[in-house]
């Protein structure tokens, strides 16, 4: 079985997030870049499937400038075996700041032209990236390509003499768990409560340096990337004001009515 894996290159979820000056995006320069949290978590689990005998070969695939190789060598170090880059360099949209700088539909639109290519048994991604938390493109994905999804999936097993249904996921739904069997191929989205990825050892970072990775572009790839929004403003949200401390609930209400008018 071969597993393909998307993962996208973020600022890293331990700095600061700051509005540039123009206030057309966040700052990047000089920031500490990783890969996206809940895609960590879907190379692990790839990685992870692949150790017990169920996966062939893990391929992980990242849309955007040349920096984003950086974040798939990374996945090679904890595991993969090859890395797709997909460079949106050429394109006007990919030097914009702006995290909706490529949009859901069009990155998806991407992958599935990669599915095409590579015929993957099993398609995993994190649930959403923590720059625009869109959680759309798996969604996305399962529609262009036609195949079974799970979103949210906080478990994931994998029985191959179960011939028409051998992915069974457990995934987190609003009131509680819900357990799904699937057919392959199928997309799947991963939670926070999947795994815990591992750390890449220093002699896996020196063999990623050496493990293929492919550079495409959209054009050879037959996708054409159009754009349907446009960010008008990024800005920093208004400081909070202090509470209040009231010495009763008359005192309580009298605020509530008179100076916040909410009752």
């Amino acid at each position: 079985m071969k597993v393909l894996v998307a993962i996208k290159r973020v600022i890293d979820p331990y700095v600061k997030v700051r509005v540039n000056k123009d206030g057309t995006g966040v700052e990047k320069a000089n920031v500490k870049m990783a890969i996206n949290p809940f895609c960590e978590i879907a190379v692990e689990e790839a990685i992870r499937l692949k150790e017990a005998g169920h996966a062939s070969e893990v391929v992980v695939v990242s849309i955007g400038d040349a920096a984003c190789q950086e974040q798939l060598r990374g996945a090679l170090a904890l595991g993969a075996d090859r890395a797709i880059h997909i460079d949106i360099s050429s394109l006007d949209l990919a030097t914009a700041d702006s995290p909706l700088a490529l949009e859901p539909l069009a990155v998806a639109k991407l992958l599935k032209a990669v599915i095409e290519q590579e015929s993957p048994q099993l398609v995993l991604l994190g649930k959403q990236a923590i720059d625009s938390d869109n959680n759309q493109v798996a969604q996305m994905l399962s529609a262009l390509t036609q195949y079974p999804q799970a979103t949210f999936i906080s478990q994931l097993k994998y029985d191959e003499s179960q011939s028409e249904r051998p992915l069974e996921v457990v995934r987190e739904v609003d009131g509680g768990l819900e357990t799904l069997s699937l057919t392959v191929p199928a997309i799947l989205s991963t939670d926070l409560r999947l795994n815990v990825p591992r750390y890449a050892t220093l002699p896996n970072i020196m063999k990623a340096k050496s493990k293929p990775l492919t550079v495409m572009t959209p054009d050879a790839l037959n996708v054409t990337v159009t754009m349907s929004q446009m960010v008008l403003d990024v800005f920093t949200p208004p400081v909070r004001e202090a509470g209040e401390k009231v010495a009763s609930v008359a005192e309580l209400v009298d605020k509530l009515k008179n100076k916040d008018k909410v009752i």
